[in-house]
């Protein structure tokens, strides 16, 4: 993958928030299938016992299950120094100690943007990988960190206790967010720690956790991208693999020297064996097992189709500037690279929840769910509705979204003409004022500084017209191609005739033009018929109108969504695990192939699938050699060795970088990826064919200590310590 870290990057974050503000969509491929799969006796599917998945929290381990499973019962002291092992890398993967020495490991691709940030002039990282020869020669990385848990506190009842003093939706989830901020800056200031309160089984257990954060990080070893993204985008969410996605990097104290710590995994000197039990411990982003039905269904039909589009505009958009300035391939290709990996994650989702079987399985556990507590009448009384709250609660959503996203503009994936509009509407609006009643932006001297800075000194023109067809497209779709807005700016045109004419009729294409404009008035600036004015200015009441009517329905469902997961936890306890949180969780598995395309996936690739995939696809880039190193191996390197390998561990988002141990807490691989069969694990667990993909420690030593001749970190590695 990518998609373990690229999934929970900040663009991903960017596109959740989108969800629920997404508009409706005819599922016909779903029709279809339904219609493929008419012989199944939907009747007869049954929820899976693991459906929910595997990704306990280190609250409420489940030890006894471990030995009944794995005749292995985790001590207090094996859990202890394998959460304390385990890190948060920055905000969206995760990374682990491997030596006494603040050695940390994680994937290439979460410690890309800081491989870039360490370039200097004159180098490509990316193309040559990175070693760094001594302790002087580890770089600083600005701005990373990593971040330990080392504590964890229930305060479910003070979180619950706020919460039911509210009378309204609304009232309780304003109570629960102050008391969860109240917690947060209380328990900081206490401990020192960064505290943050988690919320569990949608609101039937709350945790605090405690984090230490480490700020100065260095990079200490990386190999060329080209070896730890081998087969690129065609093989990304694949298996079999032939990835080292792999980097390296170290903590520092106060003091500038390597950090000292007890708690790391030992580097297993023999690796994982077919049929072994694993644990991956990590941080999965975001899980929605738990959801009803009904939350489902309008993910199914209307936020992951939406966000599919957004995704194939924006992707189009940024494939043809690269097309017409190669010369920006840095700038464009890791765009292009997160938008194509999200596109190609959310298709996995998407057809997961099209799948009739999966679908089954989740009404299924739904219905088991509702029957106990239906019938227990202290229960019924207290949740037996909540299944129709939360379907209504959806349904008044889909009855205005389409009209509240046509309307709604995100600047971050929105031509800047719009952004540049609502300046010159607040600069009208300060200037309709008496000028000893304007904000200082608006007075004097300020004022030139301001109208001089309303349109960019980088603007890029070209980009700005492809971004403003996505958004015009969207209009259309969403708000209808009559209606008044839309004319506004396409004057019944469609395509790039359309972008032409809200364009040509628009006077803020240029610095001069908006000076022209501003000259006139403030009257003449709120009156214009230029087009990204006109909407500034006539969509903002209704825009805020349904704004506030789904702030409304969100903060009900929030609610409810409590509500179900007080009944969850009363029903089944600690017996199934919470959704994922991006918060640290320990998966378990077992190394295995699947069965797949008619044929069998091994457990383990080997490094002569590499070279065999590097010469099937003859000069094809995305299976290029990383560098003559790699076409020549050195004589000592084992084209044997295990390579990549799966296992059954239930791993999703953010769980990038993260260490997969044995029973001895030793390092056996680090998980890069899942297959597109894991990918329906945003919402349910697929024990036959979910699987985990990983670089074994092997491989990585191989790489380290014989394809770059690092024997320096190789023998970190082995050792758990410099020596």
């Amino acid at each position: 993958m990518n998609y373990h870290s690229k999934r929970f990057s900040t663009l991903m974050l960017i596109f959740v928030s989108l969800l629920f503000f997404a508009r409706s969509y005819t599922v016909s491929a779903q029709s279809k299938e339904n219609q493929n799969n008419s012989w199944l006796n939907l009747d007869t599917v049954k929820a899976g016992k693991f459906d929910t998945g595997k990704m306990w929290t280190f609250d409420y381990p489940p030890v006894d299950y471990f030995e009944k499973a794995y005749n292995f019962k985790p001590s207090e002291d094996w859990l202890e120094n394998v959460r304390m092992s385990a890190l948060r890398f920055a905000n969206y993967c995760t990374a682990s100690f491997v030596s006494a020495d603040g050695l940390v490991m994680t994937n290439h691709h979460c410690g890309r943007q800081s491989i870039s940030q360490v370039t200097k002039p004159g180098e490509d990282l990316m193309d040559s990988g990175f070693v760094a020869q001594t302790l002087d020669d580890e770089r600083p990385v600005p701005g990373l960190y990593v971040d330990q848990l080392v504590l964890i506190k229930d305060v479910t009842d003070e979180i619950q206790e706020a919460a039911d003093k509210g009378t309204t939706p609304e009232a309780k989830a304003d109570s629960t967010r102050s008391a969860i901020k109240e917690l947060e800056e209380s328990q900081s200031k206490e401990t020192g720690l960064r505290c943050s309160v988690v919320t569990l089984f949608n609101g039937g257990k709350y945790s605090l956790y405690g984090y230490k954060r480490y700020t100065d990080v260095r990079l200490v070893f990386a190999p060329e991208e080209q070896a730890a993204y081998f087969g690129g985008d065609p093989d990304n969410f694949t298996y079999p693999r032939y990835d080292v996605d792999c980097s390296f990097f170290r903590v520092y104290d106060e003091n500038g020297k390597p950090l000292k710590t007890d708690h790391y995994y030992k580097w297993s000197q023999n690796g994982a064996n077919e049929g072994e039990p694993v644990f991956v411990v990590g941080n999965p982003g975001r899980t929605a097992r738990l959801n009803t039905v009904a939350q489902l269904e309008y993910t199914r039909d209307i936020s992951y189709p939406y966000t599919l589009e957004l995704l194939g505009g924006l992707i189009d958009v940024y494939k043809t500037l690269l097309n017409e300035h190669p010369d920006r391939k840095a700038e464009l290709q890791n765009t292009i690279f997160g938008l194509s990996n999200s596109q190609k994650a959310i298709t996995g989702y998407l057809g997961g929840l099209r799948n009739p079987v999966m679908m089954q399985k989740k009404i299924d556990f739904e219905n088991t769910f509702k029957k106990a507590v239906q019938s227990d009448s202290d229960l019924n009384a207290k949740y037996g509705d909540i299944w129709s709250k939360i379907a209504e609660n959806r349904n008044q959503v889909r009855s205005f979204i389409n009209e509240y996203y046509g309307l709604s503009v995100n600047p971050r994936f929105s031509s800047e003409y719009f952004a540049i509009a609502s300046d010159v509407v607040d600069l009208a609006k300060e200037l309709k004022q008496p000028e000893d009643k304007r904000s200082e932006l608006y007075k004097g001297a300020e004022l030139d500084s301001t109208i001089a800075h309303l349109f960019p000194a980088n603007f890029d023109a070209e980009k700005n017209k492809l971004l403003l067809g996505v958004t015009l497209e969207n209009m259309v779709q969403n708000l209808g191609a009559n209606n008044e807005m839309v004319m506004k700016f396409t004057g019944g045109n469609t395509g790039e005739e359309a972008v032409d004419y809200a364009i040509s009729h628009s006077s803020l294409t240029s610095l001069d033009k908006i000076k022209d404009l501003v000259s006139d008035g403030a009257d003449a600036i709120l009156n214009s018929d230029d087009p990204f004015i006109y909407f500034t200015i006539h969509s903002k009441d209704r825009r805020e109108e349904l704004q506030k009517k789904a702030k409304e329905l969100s903060a009900q469902e929030a609610t409810y969504n409590q509500e179900l997961g007080k009944a969850l936890f009363e029903v089944y306890g600690t017996s199934i695990p919470p959704d994922a949180t991006f918060t640290l969780r320990l998966q378990d598995g077992v190394v295995k192939g699947y069965d797949y395309n008619g044929t069998e996936a091994p457990p383990f690739t080997t490094f002569y699938g590499l070279y065999d995939r590097h010469y099937s696809f003859g000069n094809n880039k995305n299976w290029a050699f990383a560098s003559n190193r790699w076409k020549n191996p050195p004589a000592d390197f084992n084209l044997s060795t295990h390579l990549d390998m799966v296992s059954t561990n239930d791993i999703i988002g953010g769980n990038s970088g993260s260490a997969v141990i044995n029973k001895n807490a030793e390092v056996v691989g680090l998980a890069f990826d899942g297959n597109i069969e894991s990918l329906p694990g945003n919402f349910i667990y697929d024990t036959t064919t979910n699987r985990a993909v990983s670089v074994t420690s092997n491989a990585l030593m191989q790489v380290i200590r014989y394809m770059f001749n690092d024997t320096r970190l190789a023998d970190e590695l082995q050792n758990g310590m410099i020596k």
